[in-house]
């Protein structure tokens, strides 16, 4: 049977839904002398015969849920009519697992390490179409393969990968494969089906049901203590066996035509071989993967791309702050008649009202409060990303990571909250400290219980357990909260913010603004900047969540997030001072939304996405992809806002510390 490969680029194949599964850097790997390895992740040794101590003999095969690239809904592998596994303990599952949909199952495979297999069958599927049970199995199978949905193998805690070639004789490994493919009745061949010549039948669906398994170790050199396994490799196949019971993995694939009717047989069965690999070293095996995986160029351009934007803005602020604010104190501070002062213009004008309470303080402070939590938990979860704390084989890590992170900073949350509102003269703390605690997640929650309705409803794997959500309440309700109270107690016992310059008692009027100088403009102008920055990046994150690729590079994003940072802080300390230098004293709200307003283009964004990129079907898919699409709007906006917000805060009370006032 022909073997050559899809000619789609890489990025229409299915990959692995997991934003936490390949981070930068590998694990470390053992060292002469040193035995230092992460928790969980120690390399597991095989050998031909059962070591108690030293080596393990049978190499465990796990299944993983089936995803597809054409819907967002996965399915667990016991949803599907294969071969089960009879016994076998299932591996636990974090938090980050569960949430992102993954369940780790024992499979029918199971191997002994160095001992060829030929064509060994591991069970037969009977169909009856005229049963109504049968047929209604069948037919799930012939969606499925419709739909390309992909099968995740894990063997010692690696994928097992389907490598072949793309464009420019690349090879790309993808760490899953298809479960058949379908040939239309125009005889157009769909996905995995370009792969064979065998495969021409018009209106048939064509099952992989066998599987040529290759597994690579390296030799531990001392020698006594058995091999580690470096990559596992297989391709996926189709015979229709002629004899089911004594299987030779010949003749014609095994076709399931779309008007079939009567019995239909399926044979599961699969070969597997050993080869030594001397070249890579435990410590990165998961190289091959990554390599495979194509855009690390872009990447640069996008990172210099964002530097250029962050030069100029830098320039742009730095002679603001040098140049014209330099020369404003100076001339400001050397007036010393009280005619001078008649004569005072620009942002000194407004000193009166400059730290005048916003309206709906409260609201702001709760945004803040909430910001600064996801705020920090971003940072620190990419701070560990980077060090590879969150390792490749560390599935779920990172969602876990980040959730544990988000429940364990509801202190400063709720004391920036506190501190702000009181700064703002507010006095309802309870309320303050209630919403801080419960607005924002409470609605990150609301839609995040409404998906999951949806994919109870729909069967899939990626709806949460309810114990689950019991769980994630408990970690909101009695931690998260108590936490909130806690860091509110403490902003609100320390003295409101001083600020450098009294507030007048009437207000000053506005004069009527020019169009670039009012509101909207300059929120919308506000958010281009940092969009422009990590829209690039953006594509990549958005792939590894609806396309299933791996994202691994985790030390770019580290710096996009820097560069996003510097960004929405200079871009909107620029407009705060052109709407100071036209009278408009109004900073605190519009600071906010400036930099926030970068959410609503990351919105724009990912409708484009959804529409030229994603080939998803089906309703269920498009709600829970706008579904989800909103929480991260929601957390964007905050984070990027609160950034903007204490950027302009800093400048402001800067600024105005240093004119002399009367």
């Amino acid at each position: 049977m022909s073997s050559r490969p899809p000619a789609s680029p890489p990025a229409q194949g299915s990959r692995l839904l997991l934003l936490s599964l390949l981070l930068l850097g590998t694990v470390p790997g053992p060292r002469p002398g040193s035995a230092f390895y992460l928790p969980g992740l120690a390399p597991v040794n095989f050998c031909a015969e059962e070591k108690s101590n030293e080596c393990k003999a049978d190499i465990e095969l796990f299944v993983n849920r089936l995803d597809s690239v054409e819907s967002v809904l996965p399915y667990e592998y016991t949803a599907f009519d294969f071969c089960q596994a009879s016994e076998g303990k299932r591996p636990s599952e974090n938090l980050g697992q569960v949430l992102f949909g993954e369940r780790i199952e024992p499979s029918p495979y199971k191997f002994t390490f160095n001992k060829k297999e030929t064509c060994k069958l591991v069970c037969t599927k009977t169909y009856n179409t005229e049963k109504a049970e049968d047929k209604q199995k069948l037919d799930f199978l012939k969606k499925s393969m419709l739909l390309n949905y992909q099968h995740h193998w894990i063997v010692d805690n690696m994928p097992v990968t389907w490598c072949y070639e793309v464009e420019d004789s690349q090879k790309f490994c993808n760490p899953g494969f298809p479960i058949g493919c379908y040939i239309t009745d125009k005889g157009h061949a769909k996905d995995a089906c370009v792969i064979s010549s065998e495969f021409h039948e018009r209106d048939t669906f064509y099952i992989f049901n066998h599987v040529d398994i290759k597994i690579y170790y390296h030799v531990v050199e001392t020698g006594s203590m058995g091999a580690r396994l470096v990559a596992a490799k297989l391709e996926p196949k189709s015979f229709k066996h002629t004899h089911i019971d004594k299987p030779d993995c010949s003749g014609p694939a095994m076709d399931i035509s779309n008007k079939a009717s009567g019995e239909i047989k399926i044979a599961y069965t699969y070969s597997i071989s050993f080869e030594e690999e001397k070249n890579i070293r435990w410590a990165s095996r998961w190289d091959y993967i990554l390599e495979s995986m194509p855009h690390t160029h872009i990447q640069w351009f996008s990172i210099m791309n964002s530097l250029v934007i962050v030069l100029f803005l830098s320039g742009m602020v730095a002679m603001i702050m040098l140049r014209t604010l330099h020369k404003d104190i100076a001339r400001y501070n050397q007036m010393d008649s009280t005619e001078d002062a008649q004569e005072e213009f620009g942002w000194k004008l407004v000193h009166g009202d400059i730290f005048r309470p916003p309206r709906k303080g409260m609201l702001l402070s709760v945004f803040l409060g909430s910001g600064t939590q996801i705020l920090i938990m971003t940072f620190v979860t990419l701070f560990f990303a980077c060090l590879g704390f969150l390792s490749p084989a560390n599935r779920g890590a990172l969602m876990t990571c980040a959730v544990v992170l988000w429940v364990l900073l509801g202190t400063p949350a709720g004391y920036v909250a506190a501190r702000f509102y009181k700064s703002f003269g507010g006095e309802k703390w309870k309320t303050n400290v209630l919403l801080t605690s419960f607005l924002c997640p409470g609605i990150v929650f609301a839609d995040f219980f409404i998906m999951n309705l949806i994919l109870w409803g729909e069967g899939s794997s990626a709806a949460i357990p309810f114990g689950t959500l019991v769980a994630i309440l408990a970690l909101w309700f009695c931690i998260s909260v108590p936490l909130t109270f806690i860091g509110a107690y403490f902003g609100f016992k320390k003295n409101a913010i001083e600020h450098p310059v009294r507030t007048n008692q009437i207000p000053r009027q506005i004069p009527e603004q020019s169009f670039y100088t009012k509101p909207l403009p300059g929120i919308i102008m506000g958010g281009i900047l940092p969009f422009g920055c990590i829209f690039i990046q953006l594509f990549f994150i958005l792939n590894s969540i609806w396309s299933h690729q791996m994202y691994y590079m985790f030390g770019f994003l580290f710096l996009v997030f820097i560069i996003l940072v510097i960004t929405c802080s200079e871009a909107t300390i620029l407009l705060c001072y052109f709407h100071l230098c036209a009278e408009d004293y109004h900073w605190q709200w519009r600071s906010f939304l400036t930099s926030g307003f970068t959410a609503v283009y990351f919105l724009i964004y990912a409708i484009h996405y959804f529409f030229s990129k994603l080939q998803i079907t089906g309703t269920a898919s498009t709600i829970l992809y706008f579904g989800y699409t909103m929480i991260m709007v929601l957390i964007f906006f905050l984070f990027t806002g609160t950034i903007g917000f204490f950027a302009c805060f800093w400048f402001v009370t800067k600024i105005y510390s240093v004119v002399k006032v009367d």
